[in-house]
């Protein structure tokens, strides 16, 4: 007896297969296949040999191995009784429904559990959202829940993970498939700098543009964990989920966080299109859908905690006329908080700095044309706090626990917690005209905990749906907090604290294979960057910031006459064309020189898009090596053009065509030739605009 099941959405299929009612096993995943294909003899072909030092039939690879089958891998649940008694379940099928979803009910009767497999397609998008849930008849102890587990191509050399730190998130780490296991596990509480939650197994040859590639990413804001492992027959096999141990409570119900996948014969970008699109319109929530992105201020880096009126109505002016149409208060506002070891969880306004409230900063911003948002930690507290003082219970972790930025966590699972923080965060939005919150998450946590994450989540999810006009950014240091999850309830992400525009450079261009550019802030930062002390080019820092949701961060004060000028042009050449940006598909180039870092933003009509090549370094060769462009018509003719000639050093003394004329070329030539650019200096930028004729 065989089921079969397959999903298909324009791009990739995926199949499953049982025998008898054992836990199916994903038997292919990769390019459509045929809509007549027999599963049945797909369930066979799939069938590895048997030789010497093997059982008599190799276990299921199924879509969560089971030790009591005699899997000899990592099995995808681990679970104990109620009274700690661990157990080694056996499902057996229960049902199947398939209309639109595939939802596989699978029983294990003698121990009392349940585990129900959900697969979701997108046909627009080309993601395939996976989720398990286990149900007991009694409570029972979480150890480990992998999401549906899926097979490593066995065409693939290495698996590209997410690793990264403060001021340096989303950093490639190529690791070579052996014998063995890649085990990453994030147990700081949050997403983390440290592994973010994506990975990517490209096939032998695959680069940004061209091969097969799969990739996944796992939409959860906690704790979690990833397991790629080669079994000694040669199979390979990737699990996602919660890190382990992460639910302290025994409970008759657990859930993974969705699975999102994706599968490309288009190189990396094919999945990165995938996420971006998916990510942008299935799972954000815009409370002003139609609206463009406004240019965005940030008063941080200007004045720190020195807050005062009239400083910040001069900011505000200068900053509207360089083109901002928001301004963003940051930290500093509350409380008795002139540094950042005090007051955080006292959310009422400082007499001292606002007398009058926040009504005349908000009131003089509203004159200059821009929007008003404010900066909370709301899941902080310091110990030199009057709600510390009063509830020291309300904090997560133990009395003498190691404090991150002089605060602790508040045990978000705690409803007082929650309430108390709606309480004060509603009475702020409701009292002030505030369209924007930044949300910030400034320390790992004493401990992972899943409770922690979900209190959170509630919290927010209270908030939007009382104040659904407010857009949120999530912000964890820069980019801890990044993944799909949180972007549920948020719309906007602080990629990195870094405003060094060189490291944004790199930081951006590696995100990109996951987020689009409507979601991804990115600013102008001051001429000399405080996290890295370099200093840099007004024109490079501003199309950088341009390459993404852009902003100002910086004390406009500081800009020179020169500098102004460059800075207003970019922004007003951002605002003309982002509305077509925002819905535009990010292309990593496949650069011939490592020191160019270049990408295609790609209209979603395919006929326009816009060219960045960022230099990183200087190159190894004298003149710059063509730059192949990806994803046009073939036999179509585009317009090209250098829209940033003017800055060409006087060291580039060639006659290259793009730097005194537009030029009409082949999609072919483009995509196979490539364009040669201009010499330039290390920390600079082209930039070109290209359309269909």
């Amino acid at each position: 007896m065989r089921h079969a099941w397959r999903i298909d959405d324009g791009r990739q299929t995926l199949v499953l297969t049982a025998s008898n009612q054992r836990l199916p096993q994903v038997v292919y995943w990769g390019a459509t296949l045929p809509a007549d294909e027999d599963l049945e003899t797909m369930h066979a072909a799939a069938i590895i040999d048997v030789t010497g030092g093997m059982l008599d039939e190799n276990p299921d690879l199924s879509i969560s191995p089971e030790a009591t089958r005699s899997f000899p891998g990592q099995p995808g649940l681990i679970v104990r009784d109620t009274d700690g008694t661990p157990l080694l379940p056996k499902f057996c099928f229960e049902s199947a429904e398939q209309n639109g979803t595939l939802e596989l009910t699978y029983v294990d009767e003698g121990n009392g559990l349940t585990l129900v497999f959900h697969f979701a397609c997108d046909h627009d998008t080309r993601i395939i959202t996976c989720q398990t849930t286990l149900n007991a008849t009694r409570p029972v102890h979480l150890h480990w829940l992998a999401a549906p587990v899926l097979p490593g191509p066995q065409q693939s050399d290495e698996m590209i993970d997410v690793s990264g730190r403060w001021c340096g998130e989303f950093q490639l780490s190529r690791t070579a498939w052996a014998p063995g296991m890649r085990y990453r596990e994030n147990r700081t509480g949050r997403t983390g700098h440290e592994h973010f939650p994506g990975l990517i197994v490209p096939c032998r040859g695959a680069t940004n543009t061209e091969g097969e590639v799969y990739a996944f990413h796992y939409g959860w804001s906690g704790g979690h964990k990833m397991i790629a492992e080669e079994l000694q027959d040669g199979r390979r096999q990737i699990q996602w989920g919660h890190a382990a141990r992460m639910e302290t409570e025994a409970a008759t119900q657990f859930k993974t966080a969705p699975l999102y996948i994706a599968y490309s014969d288009r190189g990396m970008n094919g999945c990165a299109v995938a996420f971006q699109r998916h990510l942008r319109d299935r799972i954000i929530t815009w409370p002003k859908p139609d609206a463009p992105r406004p240019v965005h201020y940030n008063c941080w880096e200007a004045v720190y905690f020195d807050h005062k009126l009239h400083v910040l109505q001069d900011i505000a002016d200068r900053a509207a006329a360089l083109g901002a149409e928001r301004f963003v208060l940051d930290d500093g506002w509350f409380g008795n908080r002139d540094d950042d070891t005090r007051s955080l969880s006292d959310w009422e306004v400082d007499p001292r700095k606002y007398p009058d409230g926040l009504t005349p900063l908000i009131q003089h911003v509203h004159k200059q044309g821009m929007t008003f948002g404010i900066w909370f930690e709301p899941e902080m507290i310091n110990e030199d706090s009057d709600i510390h003082r009063a509830h020291p219970d309300w904090a997560l972790g133990s009395e003498d626990q190691t404090l991150g930025r002089q605060q602790k966590a508040l045990n978000m699972a705690l409803p007082e917690v929650r309430d108390f923080l709606y309480s004060r965060m509603s009475a702020i939005l409701r009292d002030n005209d505030i369209d924007y919150i930044k949300w910030d998450h400034n320390r790992v946590l004493p401990m992972p905990d899943a409770a922690q994450t979900r209190g959170s989540y509630a919290l927010i999810d209270r908030l939007r749906t009382d104040f659904p006009h407010v857009e949120i950014e999530t912000c964890a240091s820069g980019g801890g907090r990044i993944d799909f999850g949180i972007l549920q309830r948020t719309q906007r992400v602080w990629l990195s604290d870094s405003n060094d525009a060189l490291e944004r450079l790199r930081i951006q261009h590696d995100a990109a294979l996951f987020l689009p550019l409507s979601v991804t802030g990115s600013h102008v930062g001051p001429r000399h960057c405080h996290t890295s002390g370099r200093t840099l080019d007004i024109s490079f820092r501003a199309w950088v910031a341009a390459q993404r949701h852009m902003g100002f961060e910086m004390d406009p004060r500081e800009l020179t006459e020169h500098e102004t000028a460059v800075l207003t042009e970019v922004t007003s050449w951002w605002k003309h064309h982002r509305d077509w940006l925002q819905t535009a598909d990010i292309l990593r180039l496949d650069s011939a020189d490592p020191a160019v870092i270049a990408e295609q933003q790609l209209a979603r009509d395919k006929d326009r898009f816009v060219v960045f090549a960022g230099k990183a370094a200087t190159s190894a060769q004298i003149a710059p090596r063509p730059l192949r462009l990806t994803a046009l018509d073939p036999d179509a003719t585009y317009r090209v053009r250098l829209i940033n000639r003017d800055t060409a050093p006087t060291l580039s003394r060639g006659a290259t065509a793009l730097k005194d004329k537009a030029l009409d070329l082949s999609g072919t030539y483009l995509m196979r030739s490539g364009l040669v650019l201009p010499w330039s200096f290390p920390e600079r930028m082209w930039v070109l605009e290209g359309e269909k004729l």
